[in-house]
This record gives C-alpha cells, structure tokens and sequence, in this order.
C-alpha cells in the first residue's frame, strides 16, 4: 500500500514538472477554473483553520457525515449512526467497498487512526475541540466504529460533518505530519496535482472513485487577492468561477448573458475582536463604547450595497441556537461619553489589524471603522496583511500577541450553535488550542456553553446558548458587525456548481457546457 503512494507522490510530482510555471489552461478536456481571494494554508484537512483551504480540500477528502444546504445529515462516509441506550455511546455503521486514492481501503481502522490524530495534541489539529468529549474510539468490525463520551454530547454528529473531520489515507499517517502536510490522499472524487503556493492548485479527477463520478476532468483553484481583478477574469472568460465578487457589481454582472451571480445566504458573521487582556480594552465600558461608535447599517448599506445584515447576536440567523438581542445603534455622542466616563486615554493610537482579499470589501470595512472612531476622537492606525500570514499572527499565544483589535469573520461550518460560540468565546479556547483569538473569560459563558454541549434536549440546549449570548453581548468581546451574503460570480455555462452556506463551494458534479 504505502509503494502504491510512493507512485502517486511520483504523479503528482511529474505532472507539476510538466505544468512547470506557467498557469494551467485546459489540459483537462473540462477544466473549471476557481479564482478566490486567498491561498490555501495547508493541504493537512486536519490543521486548516479557514474555508478557502476547505474550498479546495474537500474535493479531496470526505467526512463520515456532511451537512446539506438546508442543515439535514447526509449519509457520506457513514451509512449509520445510532446513540446507545445510555446516551453516551455512538455507533457508526461505515460505508464498505470504498478505497483512498493510494489503494488503502477505507475501513472502522482507518476512522479511528484519523479521528485518534484529530485529538493527539501533537497534531495541533484545527479543531480538534469539535470531538474532543469523545473518550474512547472502539473498533467493532471492519465497518463498525463505536465511540464514547462522558456525558451526552449533542453536537457529535454535526461536528464529524465538520470538514475539518476528513478522513485521511492511514498508509499517510503512518508517515509523520511533514509527510501529510505535502501528501493529500483521501477517498474523495479528485486527486493533487500540484500546489503553487500563491498562485494555484490544479486538481484531477479521480478514475477508481466510489460514488458517482465528476464530470470535470479537472479543477484549477487560482489566488488573486483583488476583488476588482477576480472580476475581470470572470468578465475575460479566463475564469470560470469567482469567489467574492464585489457587492456593488453584482447586478452589473448578474444582467450580462454571459454570467450570472448566485446568492447565498451565508453562515459567516464578520466582527472586530478585542484583546481584553490590554487596557483600555479589559474595560467593557470602552467595548460598548466603539460597539456605539460604528455605523453598522451604513457599513452594509454603502461598502455592501445590501448584502449583508446588521448584527443583533454573535451569530447569523440561521445558525441552530441563534437568539437575537438589543442592537448597539450607532450613536457617537453615546459612545464619546461612556469612553470619558470610563477614562480612555484619547492621546495614543490604537492598532486595528485586518487581512484583505478574504471577505466581502474587508479593507474598506476596516477603512469605514477607523473613520466612525476618529469621529469620536479616537485615533487608529490600519495594519493590513496576507491572509495566511495574519493566520499565524492573530493565534499567538496571549504572552506573544501583539493585537488590540482585529478583523475577523467565523463561518459556522456545522449550522450549530457550539460552533459558533464554544470555539470564539469559551476559556478554554484560548490560542493556540482554539479560536478565541481576545482571550475572552467569563465563568458564567463557559457554564452555559458546557450545558448546551453535553445535552441531548434541543430545549434546554437552546435556553443555554440564549444565555450565552445574553452575556457575550453585553460583554461586548467584539465589535459586532454583519452577517454576509455570499456572491459568486460564474460563467453561464457553468452547470451542478454548488455554493453551500457554509461557504463550501463545490464542483464534485459541476459541468461545463
């Protein structure tokens, strides 16, 4: 098994010398070319933290569950789940006849070699937290796996349709993480055939895949940061598809026969963190204070042109668990006199880091916030980065962190509330074991999370994240700004493209006429 990977590492690496540096174009009979705003981070599905990785990844690996546009669980890799009569014990029925595309057969061994490497510390999994009540990972047969909590765990089969859940060939594993890192091989519909750091990743299709197969021969995922440039390929047929377009072209395009715009409700809220370890903003007095001083509405209205909505939860609507609370309306008077009252020192420049090219006008975001705070007399200055080194700087540990306020969005991958707020605001999460990138504490949060978790009610997991929210928002860890709209840009021959709300975008039956 591990010689039939040596020959697909060997494939891959022929078939990028035979690329060599020039961009791929059509060596596929149906080739799709993707343009998004930012690269991939890694091709280890276990440690990507965001879902431009995910984009490209998840044509290459598979989870036991996924989750359809509509929130319903889809049968992937799994053909069974059953929760024991004690109410901690899960037991997986596996799909069989299914094979990695090195040859290494997918079975109850393989899932527990993976699901074991998502929790080993030493893997630094992504999220690793979205498993991590499982206690024991059993082998019943070849095609039974049985897992185990402590307490009931709601979530369990939401979190394993998490992509970040990817089952990944054992014949890999079994070489070391450097190994993994340069070797994708999973059991999905497409195979690598090179990764340009920067520039692209082109995809194959796979001939022994299990399911049904892609009617692409190949896929092309090519990064350019600017909107405005993502566009013009589009509009020159040079791409296929466009992630992001900008919100203020979108009818332009949509009314050209040559393209159409698709309109998807996402899942992802875009905010500003506070790191509430640093003065002045350990202060919840000076949060709210800037919560008062940003012009939301007009932020959606003007840099949006209306895709997006005004935040009134640390979550868009959607989500399971979503309760509304009261809006910080704009109101600079408000938030001048609570920063007085609260002492802020409005003699220094404050930082505000920001990533561009990763979601809808983030720049321009960060450029209308800087203005709405230098109308109350705070003075900012902007940092702007590439995406995958701003990663790295926002998840330093709190001794080595260097942020006072970042912006940042979090697309809730699994439609569920513990997602959406275990991982941004309980203690625990702290980096770099998570993504509670401001250090937020509060007891109080971390007792309502850990109750919507390890509950099977629906109810009562419902009245703990309400709770929950209560007290984040009048916390106020965040600027809390929109919920996005997700605009995709495709050429209108372009047939089976799907965009998921949770900003999957996926070409497994895309074809182009």
């Amino acid at each position: 098994m591990v010689g039939k990977g040596r020959i697909l590492v060997l494939a891959f690496v022929l078939g990028a010398m035979l690329l060599g540096a020039a961009p791929f174009h059509g060596v596929y009979a149906q080739t799709l070319t993707i343009v998004q705003g930012t690269d991939i981070e890694s091709l280890d599905v276990h440690v990507v933290t965001s879902s431009p990785s995910y984009a490209v990844l998840d044509h290459i690996f598979e989870t036991l569950f996924e989750l359809s546009p509509e929130g319903d669980i889809i049968y992937r890799l799994a053909t069974g789940f059953e929760v024991g009569p004690d109410g901690r014990t899960y037991i997986i029925t596996l799909r069989e006849g299914v094979t990695f595309a090195d040859g290494t057969p997918f079975n109850a061994e393989a899932v527990k070699a993976n699901l074991e490497r998502i929790l080993d510390p030493e893997t630094r999994a992504a999220y690793a937290n979205l498993i991590s009540p499982i206690t024991e990972i059993n082998v019943i047969d070849d095609y039974t796996v049985e897992l185990r909590s402590d307490e009931p765990f709601g979530p369990i089969q939401v979190h394993l349709a998490h992509s970040g859940m990817g089952m990944i060939s054992p014949a890999v594993l079994a070489r070391g993480n450097d190994y993994v890192a340069a070797n994708p091989v999973g059991t999905g519909p497409f195979e690598l055939v090179e990764w340009r750091q920067g520039e692209q990743v082109v995809l194959r299709k796979r001939a022994d895949y299990w399911g049904e197969p892609a009617k692409l021969d190949g896929i092309v995922f090519r990064t350019i940061v600017d909107d405005g440039a993502r566009l013009l390929e589009l509009e020159a047929g040079t791409a296929d598809v466009a992630i992001r377009i900008p919100p203020t072209e979108w009818q332009r395009i949509d009314a050209n026969p040559n393209m159409k715009v698709d309109r998807t409700t996402g899942l992802r809220t875009i905010y500003l963190y506070f790191n509430v370890t640093k003065p002045p903003f350990d202060d919840a007095r000076v949060r709210q204070a800037f919560n008062y001083a940003v012009n939301n509405d007009a932020i959606v209205t003007a840099l949006l042109a209306g895709a997006g909505r005004p935040s009134d939860a640390p979550m868009a609507p959607a989500v399971f668990g979503y309760s509304p609370q009261t809006p910080y309306t704009y109101n600079p008077q408000r938030a001048r006199q609570m920063l007085e009252e609260a002492g802020f020192d409005f003699s220094r420049t404050y930082t505000i880091h920001h990533p561009t090219g990763r979601y809808n006008q983030d720049a321009l975001i960060a450029q209308a916030v800087q203005q709405n705070l230098r109308a109350i007399g705070v003075q900012t200055e902007l940092v702007t980065m590439e995406w995958t080194t701003y990663l790295d700087f926002v998840r330093r540990p709190v001794e080595d962190n260097e942020v006072e306020i970042a912006l940042l969005g979090w697309g809730v991958a699994t439609m569920d509330a513990d997602y959406a707020l275990v991982e941004m605001f309980h203690s625990r999460q702290w980096p770099p074991a998570g993504f509670n990138l401001g250090f937020y504490h509060n007891p109080a949060v971390d007792a309502a999370l850990d109750e919507g978790r390890f509950n099977a009610d629906p109810e009562a997991r419902l009245a703990a994240y309400a709770e929950a929210q209560r007290l984040i928002w009048e916390d106020a860890p965040w600027i809390f700004l929109h919920s996005e709209l997700q605009l995709t840009g495709l050429r209108a021959n372009i047939e089976g493209f799907v965009v998921h709300p949770t900003e999957r975008y996926l070409a497994h039956q895309a074809e182009k006429h």
